[in-house]
């Protein structure tokens, strides 16, 4: 199935796609510090999979003083550091020959700063949704890294699934509800998965039928919006189709679900790219 054909499922990510993305909180804290900017990321990504912040996304471990206290040995591991140094000289010269000691970071801190920074919804992405949702002609759901708050902690709720965005959602799949996060393949087919049983269970209704959802879903008739590149490649090997959000463009995504869904989505927010303080690393976590 081409791009110009309807899908029956759009497939969102939600944080830096629903909501703003947390990697500008990283670089503002890393140029605080006066490290070269990419060091958090690369330290985050290089865990993988079994640092402290995969676990927590795979829901293998719980948001406490545990957690910070993994986390910030993840972010502390001097040869990673030296690895890491190592890579930005050979791209800017005129770094300091001598290895600067690990960067002291709070990474308690910064992982609420992060998780606070990327709660606000995209002023471009939230009227698109809200106008997808109305129109009640696909299948809406999100695919995301998430994290579960414990009582007592600022970003806490009861119920998880109530949440002003992810209430906008047919099919909301949480990695660390699920155990699994993306990149994993395995995530990718489990929410294949759920949208299709949503497809079959209402395939008698109206809407269903209409939208031809009794032969329930096939992975090209998924469209996957995400900001990460890793993300989109492993959604690509399954089959789905993928849109790239660009940080702090989002506006250029919304305008390829028009051309998709043949609807107009956008609200009335300025299309002014938000340009990030310093040229971002890719995004990967």
């Amino acid at each position: 199935m081409g791009m110009d054909k309807k899908p029956k499922v759009l497939l969102f990510d939600i944080g830096g796609v629903c909501v703003v993305s947390p990697f500008q909180s990283i670089l503002d804290y890393e140029l605080s510090l006066g490290i070269p900017p990419g060091w958090i990321n690369y330290s985050i990504s290089k865990t993988a999979p079994h640092g402290f912040w995969h676990r927590l996304e795979r829901g293998e471990i719980r948001l406490d003083d545990a957690f910070y206290a993994g986390f910030n040995k993840d972010l502390h591991d001097p040869v990673r550091w030296e690895t890491f140094y190592k890579i930005q000289q050979s791209k800017d010269p005129s770094l300091p020959k001598e290895l600067p000691p690990v960067p002291n970071i709070d990474g308690k801190w910064l992982f609420n700063d992060m998780m606070t920074a990327s709660n606000a919804p995209d002023p471009w992405m939230q009227p698109a949704l809200k106008n997808l949702k109305a129109s009640g002609k696909f299948i809406l759901a999100a695919l995301s890294n998430t994290v579960i708050f414990p009582p007592g902690h600022a970003l806490h709720r009861e119920d998880f699934f109530s949440d002003p965005i992810r209430g906008l959602f047919d099919v909301f799949v949480s990695s660390a509800h699920v155990g699994l996060r993306k990149p994993d393949p395995k995530i990718y087919e489990y929410a294949l998965n759920e949208v299709d049983k949503y497809a079959k269970s209402h395939a008698t209704e109206e809407r269903g039928q209409s939208l031809g959802w009794q032969q329930g879903v096939k992975p090209d008739e998924v469209v996957f919006l995400d900001d990460i590149g890793e993300n989109l490649k492993a959604a690509k090997k399954v089959g789905f189709r993928t849109i790239k959000v660009p940080l702090g463009r989002a506006f250029e995504a919304v305008d390829e679900l028009e051309s998709i869904t043949g609807l107009k989505l956008a609200g009335d927010h300025p299309r002014i790219p938000i340009k990030p303080k310093l040229g971002a690393a890719n995004a990967k976590l």
